[in-house]
């Protein structure tokens, strides 16, 4: 895989994010600013701490000292306090003493818009690059590393539980200073943080690299992201896997997700391809999981600590109200969690601890009985979470008060027994009542705030087990490899493929196509159709009429020859008026298939990630619904089954109506096939659109494509993506 530049080794890194030395330069002497503020904060951290002040030096202590180049040499980080203006020529000085990495608070560079900053920011990346001094920032609100205990930021910092590092240490990563500060301040409910990590504009270290960091960082066990966007994604990715390879989550919460950048695309199917549904793809592609909401990202990273990989997609649930079980119904529903029911020994060793108008049955309703007989929560639980039928055991919470707290502790042990996690579902409007920090700093226990994110951080946790396993298994490629040689045989000097050449390509990769003749005259097209036999349909045929039926170049269900001479004419004229001008190379004539169902296949080049498979609901469905799948070109025919069990219409393809059921492995084969094509041409293919793919008589036929090649001065060298 080809990046702007690779990702930095933790070695180089750690003098930055874990200093055991640091100098703070600060030129202010005001008693409240950001480098004494800085100077504040690491106080009592255990490292070695210099302040760089000349208006100060000499009163302020004997590690106070005017100039840089007064410190002693070989310190790992620099804190740069000073105004926008002085901050290159102190980042100058620090490089040139040897200091290994600094973080540069100024903002009013890049991100104010103006030609002029913008060269201040590109000059702090030269001088990063060229001597070998990690840069974090500008515009940069600082970090917070080992535990909390280091705090290399002006602001005020909550305390981050550093003793319980241990067990579920989440290293949060943020675009956002702000924000980042703003959900670390969720260890004051009980959430352990090893580090976070701000970037600020990322003139040299970014997101990507700090991702990479927290994947060899033994404190952190989960890796949260709060992500904006960054000019080479795919440096995210490719820390994304580092992270997987080390057995770490990396869980992300993505904001500017509106589509006002994406150009206007000549096909249907690059038209669905946007930009927040591409970041989605390449997402999935390396096992990140993304969450929708900002309050659900630590929660969800919480839990992916805790949880480790899912022994079983099914889920139990003990409520002591019968209204909590209808909740977990509800939801659970919503968000495909499967609620099986327990075998008969795990129902018998319910029906033994719960009364007769409780409910044995999953959701359990064990009643508010559990006041009289305490031993029955821990009991049932520990009956639910040693059967393999359940992955893990949902415990709604209705009423915060002081002996619920041991009630819900004395579930950890059933939790440790079975290795599997107990979701405490926080429903008490007091948010912060007796026993949720308990709760939440439990190992054992996962503390939700909502039903809805506890079913939604369910579905994700078994989608990322179904992902990591897919991500071991080798996929056969199902198209030959000299395929390739079908595009570049048929490229031709205009800008997209005739719809003859698009299906001989397709073909050449395997896809089922419709046969057809090109003809020159009306009787040509009569003698056509007649061997086809009766209804046929006739097309245009123009390089230059990519869209055929905005032309008036498609006439269907013709049934004998007068109205295939006159519908010839008529598709001539039209076509010539439509486009003055059109090389028309002449009339298609095709059998009319029979259309049980319509899909739509294709997909185009990313500007960021490079090809994209799209594949979704045809016919009306396109424009009315938009019922589409994305993912990274290529993907495998499971992947490809697993995209059309994401449509809304996905019943559709069981049969409707009296309609037979389409042969679902024809299908996702065909859409692999497709995904292989556009794998194999990144630089030469823009876009791809089989609109449609007709399932006729449970069979899928193409029955018409178009491909719109990359001008030659755009296209660029192919980016490859990892299996």
């Amino acid at each position: 895989m080809t990046f702007h530049r690779d990702l930095f080794a933790a070695s180089e890194l750690r003098p930055l994010l874990q200093p055991r030395s640091v100098a703070v330069v600060d030129f202010s002497s005001k008693p409240f600013s950001f480098g004494a503020r800085t100077a504040a904060n690491l106080a009592g951290s255990g490292i070695d701490v210099w302040v760089v002040n000349p208006k100060r030096a000499g009163d302020g202590g004997e590690r106070v000292v005017p100039s840089v180049a007064q410190l002693p040499r070989g310190l790992d980080c620099a804190v740069i306090a000073v105004p926008r203006d002085a901050v290159q020529a102190v980042a100058q000085d620090c490089a040139d003493h040897g200091i290994r990495g600094a973080i540069v608070y100024a903002s009013g560079y890049a991100e104010t818009g103006h030609a002029e900053h913008r060269q201040m920011q590109d000059d702090l990346a030269a001088l990063a690059q060229r001597s070998g001094m990690r840069i974090l920032g500008p515009n940069c609100i600082g970090i917070l590393s080992d535990g909390g205990r280091l705090r290399l930021t002006f602001a005020e910092a909550p305390d981050m539980n550093a003793d319980a590092l241990t067990t579920m240490g989440i290293g949060l990563v943020s675009q956002s200073g702000g924000l980042g500060l703003a959900l670390a301040q969720s260890a004051q409910h009980g959430y352990v943080f090893s580090h976070v990590l701000s970037a600020g504009n990322s003139c040299d270290v970014d997101v990507a690299d700090q991702v990479a960091y927290l994947a060899e960082d033994p404190a952190c066990k989960v890796i949260a992201c709060l992500f904006e966007g960054m000019a080479d994604p795919q440096r995210l990715l490719e820390a994304a896997r580092r992270a997987t390879r080390a057995g770490k989550p990396v869980i992300v919460h993505k904001i500017a997700t509106g589509e006002e950048g994406m150009q206007a695309a000549m096909s249907h199917t690059g038209s669905l391809a946007g930009s927040a549904a591409v970041y989605r793809a390449a997402f999935e592609s390396v096992g990140i999981v993304e969450v929708d909401d900002f309050e659900a990202l630590v929660e969800t990273a919480a839990f992916f600590a805790k949880a480790g990989l899912p022994r079983s997609t099914g889920v139990a649930a003990l409520a002591t109200s019968g209204g909590a079980t209808i909740m977990v119904a509800d939801k659970a529903e919503l968000h495909a969690v499967p609620l099986p029911q327990p075998s008969p020994e795990v129902q018998a060793v319910l029906k033994s601890h719960i009364p007769e108008f409780g409910s044995a049955r999953n959701p359990c309703d064990v009643t508010a009985q559990i006041l009289s007989n305490p031993a029955s929560l821990p009991a049932c639980a520990s009956a639910l979470l040693e059967s393999d039928t359940y992955g893990a055991l949902v415990i709604p919470h209705p009423y915060a008060y002081a002996p619920g707290t041991s009630r819900l502790l004395a579930l950890e042990a059933a939790a440790r027994a079975s290795g599997k996690p107990v979701c405490c579902v926080w429903l008490s409007q007091w948010l912060d009542g007796p026993g949720a920090k308990e709760v939440e700093a439990s190992p054992y226990l996962c503390l939700f705030r909502s039903m809805e994110r506890c079913m939604a951080t369910l579905r994700a946790w078994h989608l990322y087990g179904q992902r990591l396993q897919q991500q071991r298994q080798q996929a056969a490629r199902l198209s030959q490899a000299s395929a390739a040689r079908a595009l570049v045989n048929a490229v031709p000097q205009g800008h997209t493929l005739t719809e003859s050449a698009a299906k001989t390509v397709l073909a050449a990769y395997g896809v089922p196509v419709v046969a057809e003749q090109l003809t020159t005259s009306p009787e040509q097209a009569v003698a056509a159709a007649e061997q086809f036999g009766y209804p046929v349909v006739l097309k245009v045929q123009s390089a230059d009429i990519p869209h055929k039926t905005e032309a008036g170049g498609v006439k269907l269900h013709i049934h004998n020859a007068d109205a295939v001479r006159e519908a010839w004419q008529a598709i001539q004229r039209s076509a010539s008026a439509h486009v003055p001008g059109a090389r028309i190379d002449g009339i298609l004539v095709q059998p009319m298939v029979r259309r049980d169902l319509e899909l739509i296949v294709g997909g185009r080049r990313d500007p960021l990630f490079g090809p994209t498979i799209v594949v979704g609901m045809g016919g009306i469905f396109v424009e009315l619904l938009k019922d589409s799948a994305v993912a990274l070109a290529p993907v495998s025919e499971g992947q490809a089954r697993g995209l059309l069990d994401r449509l809304r219409g996905r019943a559709l393809l069981d049969g409707f109506r009296g309609a037979p059921p389409a042969d679902v492995a024809q299908v996702a084969q065909a859409v692999a096939r497709v995904s292989e094509l556009l794998a194999d041409h990144p630089a030469l293919i823009d876009e791809l659109d089989v609109n449609p793919l007709v399932v006729s008589d449970g069979k899928v036929i193409a029955v018409d494509a178009l491909i719109v090649l990359t001008p030659v001065e755009a296209a660029e060298q192919p980016r490859a993506h990892a299996a």
